[in-house]
Order: C-alpha cells, then structure tokens, then sequence
C-alpha cells in the first residue's frame, strides 16, 4: 500500500519528536528540544519532565519566529562567510543552542550549569 502526504508527514514528525527525546536523554542539564519550520511554527517539543517552562505561549511563539527569521537572513550570506554550524545564546537563567538542518531548525534550551558545551553540541549533530 502507497503511503498518502499525511502519512509521510506523519512519519516525519514522528521521526522529529524521536530525535527530541533523544536529545534529551543526553544530559541531564538540557531543559526542552524543539524543532520549528522556517516560518517559526513549532512542528514538535519536549520538555523535561517535572520543569516549568520559563516562556509563557506568546512569548514562545515571538522567540521561535525571531529565530526562523535569523535564520532566513544568516543564509543568505553562508556563500560569503560559510555555512552556519551551530548558535549559541546565552541567557543569564538559559542557555540555547540552535542548529539548522534542511528546511527545519532545531531549538534546544539548556541550563547554564551545564559545562561541556561542545561536546553536548557534539552529541546533538549526531543525534540529529
């Protein structure tokens, strides 16, 4: 049997939710892993079971769209300076890490605590 768009998008969204849980088994310091489109819209997250998201739904939804928009922008001049590898924002309660694959990006929030940054980037490019 033939699979249908919906059944393929389906899967791949399944595939994303997989590939966020994943994420977070890999420290115990990473707070939430997302992947959003190009136009900012969350296509699948989770967060640490237990925690209090410090972003309220609105707020969410202005922080994903600024970095799609980022994003957007930072790709036009990869030819210039080179292909983006990975962002880094550091927030005084939250840091982020952001790395863009394809058409889709991946947010994924981390408490500062947190002291191997490179290696855990690291370990998320392979699990994405």
């Amino acid at each position: 049997m033939k699979k249908t768009p919906t059944d393929r998008w389906q899967n791949t969204i399944t595939n994303y939710k997989k590939k966020c849980q994943n994420i977070l088994k890999l420290s115990n310091n990473i707070r939430y892993a997302g992947v959003i489109n190009a136009y900012g819209r969350t296509l699948t997250g989770v967060i640490k079971p237990k925690l209090t998201p410090l972003l309220k739904s609105e707020e969410v939804k202005n922080e994903f769209f600024i970095v799609s928009t980022l994003i957007s922008l930072r790709q036009a001049s990869d030819s210039s300076v080179g292909k983006l590898d990975y962002m880094l924002l550091k927030h005084s309660k939250v840091h982020i890490i952001i790395l863009h694959k394809k058409e889709i990006t991946f947010y994924i929030s981390i408490n500062p605590k947190e002291k191997n940054f490179e290696q855990l980037v690291s370990k998320i490019k392979k699990t994405i």
